[in-house]
């Protein structure tokens, strides 16, 4: 492994000007639940199709230009500050292509948001430039966005492997924009797109056909790992291809970008059979039915349960459209292998005795509309809960998601199911490489620079320091921010170099509600806020247009700040200010309606936080008669 400090070359920084992604109004498919696993195919509602409209620009945004000498620029888009919303960018002259386009969810901080996705701006003028997407696996933080953005930045081709690109074709059923160019891959695919030649090696994950990236440049090897972990027994796959690491480490590698997610964890990932072996005892013991929930997308488990029962004799029902449609589209390629007559509805199954019934189901975050929180409150039509039902919780818990978790599970125990989750067997295995598996890979690859990607900020840095213990230098390893620019060259001897620039590109969030793309802003999300926690106050006051002069009593509407029966004083008083401040003193004079909302606004405020200390929102409403 190379240490040497590199050149550093003059630099002027970018400019750090932020355009706004345009504002469109695209309406939404079928939504995915905000709190389930980004790591997971998401569960959606409804049924309906939808139109996705062509762009239109509401504030001028900035085209960027090609940039101009020999170097080539990595730029990651999302998933430097966050779990999840991946995409990385990389650009040489007038080539482009994109690793993975994915959403992100919402914090307790964005009510209303649906999800979010990675900006796209920098592309604004550069479409035709880019030569290709191509996904690492099917997960929606890794492929999410794709209905959202690849119409919009040239309709490039997107590559993946069958499993991911399976999910992608069934999810474009949802939006009607113009046709994406899906096009099926395989482990040993070799691409060439512009300047770059792209090949892949196979690696494990949660979900199959999970693939690492090698992007060979004119400027040296760039290796992205995707999601991954090193799993030597696992189920429907082989392991990793530890050979194609190590060939590609000798034939040297300028930048590794490697996945942080459990960087944070010593030790090395558990296998997922050995969450086989568990479930098998599970389902062998269970007195009564078997509701085991995970996530869609979490295939190798869902593949062991349906054939461990399916080898027991137990039926199996499926609930939730994306665990439906996954399983679908698995066993389609092979991947689940079971009998038709071994999957039933959950109609049918009051046609079986109840230790004969596995139903496998989604909602193990705790989402109120899933599958898993109808059956815990007695809401599904098909599933009653009974003492002899055993819930296991096969997931891990997403920060955030605890409380609504813990909940559900209170729910269970108190409908005195026996209740199984991570914290009580090995119901459950992590995706993610820790540190001893990122060890191993950076001593296969022996990047000359290593990058963490894929985490918030303090896992980047756990990450770094795995690379830190191992003897690369702090100046090799780079840890970003979203939109901040990496670049590579070739010094005079012919050797790959790399340093972090200091410019960045637009990578603010792009919000998806409900039917529009990109048009909640922050101060939208601010708005809400308040709303949530101060409530809201409308006053209407009607005035003569002429005279200014007050007609009739103002009306109060208070929604979420005080219950208006039990405090009458308050409102009266707050109705007499409302009918002095708004009175105009010059009867002569026609009423300036904008300086008489300001002024009920400011002074009802004031008011209203002296006697309460409260800051509702205020909304006066001027009536002129």
């Amino acid at each position: 492994m190379e240490n040497k400090k590199p050149v550093q070359p003059k630099h002027t920084p970018g400019d750090n000007n932020k355009p706004t992604t345009p504002p469109t109004r695209r309406p939404l498919a079928r939504r995915p639940n905000s709190r389930q696993n980004v790591r997971s195919t998401v569960r959606s509602t409804g049924d309906h199709r939808t139109i996705v409209k062509q762009p239109h620009t509401k504030t001028q945004t900035k085209t960027y230009t090609t940039p101009t000498g020999d170097k080539v620029r990595v730029i990651v888009l999302g998933g430097l500050e966050e779990v999840g919303r991946n995409c990385t960018l990389i650009e040489y002259k007038n080539d482009i292509i994109i690793i993975d386009l994915g959403l992100q969810f919402p914090d307790e901080g964005m009510p209303g948001v649906d999800y979010i996705i990675p900006n796209m701006s920098y592309l604004k003028g550069k479409e035709k430039n880019v030569r290709g997407v191509i996904i690492t696996h099917g997960h929606y933080d890794h492929i999410g966005a794709i209905p959202h953005t690849v119409p919009y930045i040239g309709n490039p081709t997107v590559y993946a492997l069958p499993i991911a690109a399976g999910i992608i074709k069934k999810r474009q059923t949802d939006f009607k924009t113009a046709q994406i160019n899906v096009k099926d891959i395989t482990i040993a695919t070799e691409l060439q797109l512009g300047a770059f030649k792209v090949h892949f090696f196979h690696i494990n994950h949660n979900i199959p056909d999970s693939a690492g990236i090698v992007v060979e440049t004119p400027m040296g090897t760039i290796c992205h790992t995707g999601d991954w972990k090193f799993d030597y027994h696992p189920v429907g796959a082989a392991p990793a291809d530890l050979r194609k690491i190590a060939r590609v480490g000798e034939a040297g590698v300028a930048l590794l970008m490697g996945d942080s997610t459990n960087s944070d964890r010593p030790g090395h990932q558990t296998s997922e059979r050995v969450i086989g072996l568990e479930l098998e005892r599970i389902l062998e013991k269970a007195e009564g039915r078997v509701i085991i929930a995970t996530f869609a997308s979490l295939l190798s488990r869902v593949k062991q349960i349906m054939e461990l029962s399916e080898g027991m004799g137990k039926k199996v029902a499926l609930e939730g459209y994306s665990m439906k449609a996954n399983v679908e589209i698995a066993r389609a390629l092979g991947f689940i292998k079971v009998s038709d007559k071994t999957i039933i509805t959950t109609e049918q199954l009051k046609n079986y005795p109840n230790e004969k019934i596995v139903v496998i189901c989604t909602g193990a975050q705790g989402e109120k509309n899933a599958a898993l929180n109808r059956i815990a409150n007695n809401e599904h039509r098909f599933i009653k809960l009974d003492r002899t039902d055993t819930v296991v919780f096969s997931s891990s818990v997403i920060p955030g998601n605890e409380q609504s978790v813990q909940k559900l599970k209170d729910t269970f125990y108190r409908k005195r199911a026996h209740v199984i989750h991570k914290d009580i067997m090995d119901v459950h295995a992590g995706g993610h490489a820790m540190q001893d598996d990122i060890k191993l890979m950076l001593s296969l690859f022996t990047p000359k620079y290593y990058m963490p990607i894929e985490g918030n900020h303090f896992l980047l840095r756990e990450n770094q320091m795995v690379a830190l213990s191992m003897g690369w230098k702090e100046e090799n390893t780079f840890v970003a921010d979203n939109g901040q620019v990496i670049e590579i060259w070739k010094d005079e001897k012919g050797e790959s170099q790399a340093r972090m620039t200091n410019e960045k590109v637009p990578s603010e969030y792009v919000f998806v509600d409900g039917l529009g793309v990109g048009d909640v802003s922050h101060v939208v999300l601010r708005d809400r806020n308040a709303l949530a926690d101060e409530g809201i106050v409308v006053a209407i006051v009607q005035v003569e247009k002429k005279t200014g002069k007050v007609v009739g009593t103002a009306d109060i509407v208070s929604r979420g700040f005080v219950l208006m029966k039990d405090n009458k004083n308050l409102i009266n008083e707050t109705r007499a200010l409302i009918q002095k401040v708004a009175s105009n003193n010059d009867p002569n004079s026609e009423i300036d309606r904008e300086y008489v909302r300001n002024q009920v606004r400011d002074e009802v405020g004031k008011f209203l936080f002296k006697k309460t200390e409260r800051r509702p929102m205020i909304l006066p409403v001027i009536l002129e008669v």
